[in-house]
Order: structure tokens, then C-alpha cells, then sequence
């Protein structure tokens, strides 16, 4: 255990990072799955509306520095992909 005050700090202040950064990216995994439920409904439409949240949470997670931009890239290429083959 840390004898000194910042290194107390830095132990709390990194647990409270890494909680919100394992609840961004639990929120995103969710969202990605629900557009992956409705693609394997066959339901186009819910397809895209799923599509636009995910995105959003994808994006805002690149924006917080939780994702790299090019990883929340891959991901929303890869889902917009996913969508788009439905047809």
C-alpha cells in the first residue's frame, strides 16, 4: 500500500478511470450486440436505428480516449458492413 498522499490519490483516481472506462465499453458491446440481434432477426430497420446508437457510443468512447480512433474506425466500418449486406 502507498505510504505517500499523491500515490494514495493516483490509486483512487486511476480505479475511478478504469470504472468508467469498463462501464463506456461494457455500453458499447451492448449497443454492438443489439445490432447484431437485429441482424440475425432479418429486421432491417432495427438494424439501422441499433446502428445509429452504437455509433454514437462508439464514437463517444474514441472521443474520451477509452477506444483508439482507428479501433472505434474498424468497429463502426465493420457494423456499417454488417447492415449494409442485409439487404
Amino acid at each position: 500500500m502507498a505510504n505517500i498522499k499523491s500515490a494514495k490519490k493516483r490509486i483512487l483516481v486511476t480505479q475511478t478511470k478504469a470504472l468508467r472506462n469498463k462501464m463506456t465499453k461494457s455500453a458499447v458491446k451492448t449497443a454492438v450486440k443489439k445490432v447484431d440481434a437485429a441482424i440475425a432477426a432479418n429486421d432491417k430497420e432495427l438494424a439501422k436505428a441499433e446502428l445509429l446508437k452504437a455509433t454514437s457510443a462508439i464514437d463517444k468512447a474514441a472521443s474520451k480516449g477509452v477506444y483508439h480512433k482507428n479501433t472505434a474506425s474498424r468497429k463502426i466500418s465493420r457494423l456499417n458492413l454488417a447492415v449494409n449486406k442485409m439487404a
